[in-house]
């Protein structure tokens, strides 16, 4: 994490969006949106050693934040405009968004979603009437198309962070935050195209000036620190956490995160999967990959944090089983709770018992095995045991492996 070269101002004059548009937009979305809760985590205030409160924004009908400033912007639309419909680009959260609301206001909407997006948030956003185009392999190239897909269809095309109404929609996150605990002295809030973290920290800086700010990026996609640092860090590759895989963010947020935010913490994509995995553990909570993005940043660097009362946005809910599946038994390997071990035995009877055995004795589960004979250069009196094995932690792994090693195995961990 790295400390913006001068400290946030907290002055709000000439900025694009003012509190006043946030407020509005707060009394625009009342009723159409949920007011989330913000509570207090012990557990993970304990872990991390600061105070934290949690905003459930995976908790909205879409399970993103993205709800707000979508509804704010298309409650703004003139009845003209309503009959000729909508188009957006998205990674999945925005889409959703503007589809769920447009049908609930009565309008079309066609919503361009770069390949790659999960299934998940693909078919929920059909699932919400809208017309969906599955196109382009990143979210600007997605965009290129949503443009002159809108344009000539004389559609209105509505940004999913580049857009006044948008981000006053999405500081209505901060509004409810102060509200519930006003006692927070820091905001962590993850950033892609910096709408919500633009809008939460004018929200925030108008009701108490001396609140910090810290955005969260993923190392993969650094785009709103590299425009504040005039870095070159590249954007590249697969992430947990699409939802914020932007490669530039926007002109108006790159603006008001230059003169409101304190701090941008890039987080490796081991940190977000453990943050992932933690909330769903402590707090029985799904969270997407750009959603535990603050977590992952006070996780990965607590002393930044230690003793300060913390409000953390969970920024949205939408991820595939399967990924989640792939990310809590990812977790329990690192945490040496899940082993994959290999053993060179003797091919004759008894010896996959004898090798159970050992294990059972020695506390550990067996969840897999495999005789490997033939693709080893092994001797053909020999054959190659490949077992999945559950440890209560790495300590008991350790055991594990000095009681084979004991009785004259060789147990590699691979």
């Amino acid at each position: 994490m790295a400390d913006l070269s001068q400290p946030a101002s907290s002055d709000l004059g000439g900025l694009p969006v003012a509190p006043a548009d946030i407020h509005a937009a707060a009394a625009t979305i009342r009723g159409a949106v949920v007011e989330t809760p913000c509570g207090y985590s012990r557990t993970l205030s304990n872990i991390c050693g600061c105070d934290l409160w949690l905003k459930f924004e995976n908790l909205q009908f879409t399970s993103s934040f993205k709800e707000r400033g979508a509804l704010n912007r298309l409650t703004a639309l003139t009845p003209e405009e309503r009959a000729r419909g909508v188009v957006a680009m998205s990674a999945g959260n925005h889409a959703q968004g503007v589809a769920y609301h447009a049908k609930r206001l009565g309008f079309p909407a066609t919503i361009v979603m770069p390949v790659g997006t999960p299934m998940v948030k693909v078919e929920n956003t059909k699932h919400h009437g809208a017309e969906v185009v599955v196109t382009g392999a990143t979210l600007e190239e997605a965009a290129a198309f949503a443009r002159s897909h809108g344009e000539a269809r004389g559609m209105i095309f509505v940004h999913p962070y580049d857009d006044p109404l948008v981000i006053a929609g999405q500081g209505t996150v901060g509004l409810e935050m102060l509200k519930a605990v006003p006692e927070l002295d820091t905001l962590v809030v993850p950033i892609g195209g910096g709408g919500l973290i633009s809008g939460i920290a004018i929200a925030a800086k108008s009701l108490k000036p001396s609140l910090r700010i810290v955005g969260v990026e993923a190392w993969l996609y650094p785009s709103m620190y590299n425009a504040i640092h005039g870095g070159t860090l590249p954007s590249r590759g697969d992430t947990l956490a699409e939802g914020i895989a932007v490669k530039s963010p926007g002109r108006i947020t790159t603006e008001i995160v230059r003169r409101l935010v304190d701090d941008i913490a890039l987080v490796n994509e081991a940190e977000l999967e453990r943050a992932v995995a933690t909330l769903i553990s402590i707090e029985k909570t799904v969270v997407e990959g750009a959603g535990a993005a603050g977590l992952a940043a006070i996780m990965s660097d607590p002393s930044r944090f230690a003793g300060q009362k913390v409000g953390l946005v969970l920024s949205g809910g939408n991820i595939d089983t399967r990924l989640i599946a792939s990310v809590l038994t990812r977790e329990l390997a690192r945490e040496g709770r899940l082993t994959q071990l290999s053993l060179d035995i003797p091919d004759r009877p008894g010896q996959l018992a004898a090798v159970a055995a050992l294990l059972a004795e020695a506390g550990a589960n067996i969840i897999e095995v495999s005789h490997q004979r033939t693709f080893s250069d092994l001797p053909a009196k020999a054959t190659l045991l490949q077992l999945v094995i559950e440890t209560r932690d790495s300590a008991h792994l350790d055991e594990v492996m000095a009681k084979l090693g004991a009785s004259g195995l060789s147990a590699r961990c691979t």
